[in-house]
């Protein structure tokens, strides 16, 4: 990797950070290419159990880089080939991941730089951070999958509310539900290390599932996840040490 990402691994959590506080972490083609690698390298780690997503500086991330676009392109520029390219691509690495990523929203969070943080699991923010979604500002509809996660945590009227560009606060992300919670999340990542695999990642996919899916489709997902769980080590040890406490009452 170079230097648009940093990557590092402690106490079984990876963390992903942006690098470009000189542009307010704002992504461009390069950077794409090395946060699908560093996503890549964390889902491939065995000894990582969290991801934490954040940037560097002041910024969360400012969205798409449009001045890394040749003005002599702008006019041709296909947006559509651009996100299949780049945005998609990363967004549905992170949707197979089975491991719990949690953003750290450290500053402001636009445009598809907040489209990426929705894609997260669990979404914690500085106290100064701020959110926007930008989109129609310039003409262009919300992407990076904020028309599939934004009304699932906030409801298709605030959802709708929030891609005309308001820009609202932490205090107003939280009373809507769009972050989890406020601080670094220490605590909360050290339990999530303890989230068993695969049982997570299987509960995460039934959740999402079952937005769309008939009831009697998701109770279908529930047994088939629940005999590739119940045959897991994770379960195995889990029920074990249930045992031995058990008889030791």
């Amino acid at each position: 990797m170079n230097n648009k990402v940093m990557y590092s691994v402690e106490n079984e959590v990876a963390t992903i950070a942006i690098n470009r506080p000189e542009v307010k972490n704002a992504i461009d083609k390069e950077t794409h290419e090395e946060l699908y690698e560093a996503f890549s390298t964390a889902k491939k780690d065995e000894t990582v159990k969290v991801i934490v997503f954040t940037g560097s500086g002041d910024s969360f991330s400012s969205g798409a880089d449009l001045k890394s676009i040749p003005t002599e392109e702008l006019g041709t520029f296909d947006y559509g080939f651009y996100l299949d390219e780049t945005y998609n691509r990363l967004l549905l690495l992170m949707e197979e991941i089975e491991k719990p990523i949690v953003a750290y929203i450290n500053g402001m969070a636009v445009g598809a730089g907040l489209s990426l943080a929705l894609a997260c699991d669990f979404r914690f923010a500085d106290r100064n951070a701020s959110f926007a979604l930008s989109f129609l500002k310039i003409g262009l509809v919300p992407d990076a999958g904020a028309s599939y996660y934004l009304p699932r945590l906030v409801g298709l009227s605030k959802a709708l509310e929030l891609g005309t560009g308001v820009k609202i606060d932490v205090e107003k992300a939280l009373q809507i539900g769009l972050i989890n919670g406020h601080g670094y999340p220490d605590t909360w990542i050290e339990q999530l290390t303890m989230a068993p695999l695969p049982a997570y990642g299987m509960m995460k996919r039934n959740m999402r599932r079952g937005f769309e899916d008939s009831l009697e489709e998701v109770l279908a997902y529930e047994v088939e996840g629940q005999r590739e769980a119940g045959k897991s080590q994770a379960h195995q040890d889990a029920l074990q040490a249930f045992l031995q406490k058990s008889q030791k009452k």
